[in-house]
């Protein structure tokens, strides 16, 4: 007797999700091109499920980081709701889009490879984060807690800049650096003025 087709469709999205969840680890490792066998193997399925549901690697790869991007992209309102101010918001918001970019192996490289396949990662971070960086920044804003002439779309740029590591440039340097780079949007209390 065959499994009802809930049951199967139930199954499917286990192993999607568990090779999704194999692969975000495996990429952190080795980077976006590791081979697929590691991560079948750390999914527990065969090379073949793999490509059943993901027919290449930009397919993959871009599965695996739009789950990430709209993670980080539903964080935002969460942040506002839950935080003292806009601007403390904003940092937290900051701190999760840092911990994305310096975590993520092979995103640059996969963003950079000029891949065909990969070429919608790059707008699908830009239509789904910028946005939710904009909220934030338009809150603060109306919190008069941020400087003037920011953009999400500069902010997040600079932001992934600070982020890009090396050898002698680690995730630490890339936290303070951000850190820094964000005190200098903060609104700044304008000092009174003389008595004559």
């Amino acid at each position: 007797m065959s499994e009802p087709s809930g049951v199967r469709q139930a199954q499917a999205q286990r192993t999607r999700s568990s090779v999704l969840a194999a692969a975000a680890a495996v990429f952190v490792d080795q980077g976006v091109q590791a081979p697929v066998r590691d991560i079948a193997e750390r999914a527990g399925v065969g090379v073949g499920t793999i490509y059943r549901n993901f027919p290449t690697r930009a397919d993959l790869v871009t599965a695996v980081y739009r789950h990430q991007i709209d993670t980080c992209a539903a964080l935002a309102p969460l942040l506002l709701e839950e935080s003292a101010s806009p601007f403390t918001a904003l940092t937290r918001w900051v701190d999760a889009f840092v911990e994305f970019l310096v975590t993520k192996h092979g995103l640059g490289a996969a963003l950079g490879s000029g891949d065909p396949g990969l070429e919608n990662l790059h707008a699908l971070m830009l239509d789904t984060l910028v946005p939710a960086c904009a909220t934030l920044l338009d809150a603060c804003a109306a919190a008069d807690e941020l400087g003037p002439g920011i953009t999400a779309y500069t902010l997040m740029r600079a932001i992934g800049n600070l982020c890009i590591t090396g050898p002698d440039y680690d995730r630490a340097d890339a936290r303070r650096m951000v850190a820094a780079l964000l005190a200098g949007t903060r609104a700044r209390a304008e000092a009174p003025a003389e008595a004559d």
